[in-house]
């Protein structure tokens, strides 16, 4: 039987799920509350909804008769949309909203990973009151995370020692709305992330992705959604070694054993520290970008995986190209604090050459493509090195202009890459 497979979400993300999914036999329908034009493309139909109104996506799911679907960003598995899709009888490659509290209740998560014993879990204490957790930073011994406990798409996060001091931390929660913190004991280390296809009981990781949050070059400024992110030609990154790799994948299956029924994408972001990956947290789906880098290398057939999980059967072992990865994000001018909309987006597909493009949040006009207040669109070199991938992703960059665009051109440099290396020879006292 021919599937035919519902996308939720407009996203670069999903664009590269869209992808993915058009590389196989399947059917393609997605929806969106945003028209992502790449999407579009690949798609038999395209509805623009609320895609976090359950209601809307099955309605929709029903109206394409939809066998299998995947939800793509966060803000429906929160509201519940993967629920509802099971419930009408589509499957959803997705966790329900229970499971999904994994990443979009960050106090659940952390109290989770305590009470099963998950190693890897910082020293953490939750506050509902925002003095209290000023007056906590004012008696720790160190240095602090602080994170509110939902979700604010990768940008609510205060590193004290790195983005602030105590003082700026503790203003920035008595200005904030939050109803719920979590602060956390510093990790220092390197960041990295492993996505995981779980269902069955089974789980079936992909390659090491570092991503890149901080705007602008050599990682200052602000946090992002994610300016861009590398992979390597191994599963591993160059300043990791293969049982780092190993020991963050045997958390991620610690988690799932806990989880119990978990099914979907599980990502495990960690930071290597001198003592091995410790966990800054875990989100219950794709990475954006992190999933531009893997999905291009993914040989198995991404949908086989999805309908293997669907029929209570055991996940294909998923084959990834042994070749690297770099993508780099094209941002308004502006973003993140006050980005400018408006600018038009002079690149296609044809111009730019060897890199993959995904579209991200543009508005598609008759006249052309715009930007809008968010990252417009990414480009992704795939080659045998870092370098030579680099080198692509930045010869597309070159041919969309700069004009109203802003990038960080030094992702998956060479010299960016020795840093984090250097790095962490430094925190492990000696060299590789």
């Amino acid at each position: 039987m021919s599937e035919t497979v519902l996308l939720v979400g407009g996203g670069g993300r999903e664009h590269a799920i869209a992808s993915a999914v058009a590389d196989s036999e399947a059917t393609l329908y997605a929806c969106a509350s945003n028209r992502n034009p790449g999407i579009a493309a690949l798609a038999d139909g395209f509805e623009q909804l609320d895609e976090t109104d359950p209601d809307a996506v099955v309605d929709y799911a029903e109206s394409v008769e939809a066998t299998v679907a995947v939800v793509g960003p966060e803000s429906p598995l929160a509201e519940g949309v993967s629920d509802a899709l099971d419930d009408a009888g589509v499957y959803a490659f997705a966790p329900n909203s229970a499971e999904a509290r994994i990443e979009t209740d960050k106090s659940f998560q952390r109290r989770f990973l305590d009470e099963h014993g998950i190693p890897g879990n910082p020293a953490f204490e939750v506050f509902d009151d925002m003095e209290s957790a000023c007056a906590f930073i004012d008696e720790y011994d160190g240095d602090l995370a602080v994170k509110p406990a939902g979700l604010t798409g990768g940008k609510g996060v205060r590193v004290i020692g790195d983005q602030c001091t105590a003082e700026e931390a503790k203003e920035y929660l008595r200005d904030s709305d939050y109803d719920r913190v979590v602060l956390e004991e510093r990790l220092v280390g390197e960041e990295f992330t492993v996505q995981a296809f779980v269902a069955n009981g089974d789980v079936r990781p992909a390659p090491a992705v570092q991503d890149h949050k901080r705007a602008y070059e050599g990682d200052e400024g602000p946090n992002t959604g994610g300016m861009g992110s590398y992979t390597d030609a191994t599963v591993e990154l160059p300043f990791m070694t293969p049982d780092d790799y190993t020991a963050a994948v045997d958390i991620i299956r610690a988690v799932v054993e806990a989880l119990d029924g978990y099914k979907g994408i599980l990502y495990g972001q960690f930071m290597l520290t001198a003592v091995g990956p410790k966990i800054v947290e875990f989100n219950a789906r794709f990475g954006d970008p992190e999933a531009m880098n893997t999905l291009p290398v993914l040989e198995t057939d991404f949908v086989d995986v999805i309908t293997a999980a669907r029929d209570g059967e055991s996940l294909p072992e998923l084959s990834f190209a042994h070749q690297a990865t770099v993508c780099k994000y094209a941002v308004p001018e502006g973003y993140p604090t006050d980005p400018v909309s408006g600018a038009k987006v002079a690149i296609d597909e044809e111009s730019a050459g060897d890199a993959l493009l995904f579209y991200a949040s543009v508005d598609a006009r008759e006249d052309g493509i715009y930007t809008t207040t968010s990252r417009s669109f990414a480009v992704v070199g795939v080659a045998d090195s870092i370098t030579e991938a680099e080198e692509i992703a930045e010869d597309a960059l070159a041919a969309a202009g700069e004009e109203g665009l802003r990038s960080r051109h030094d992702i998956g440099k060479p010299d960016l890459i020795q840093q984090r290396i250097d790095h962490m020879n430094e925190l492990r006292g000696g060299t590789e």
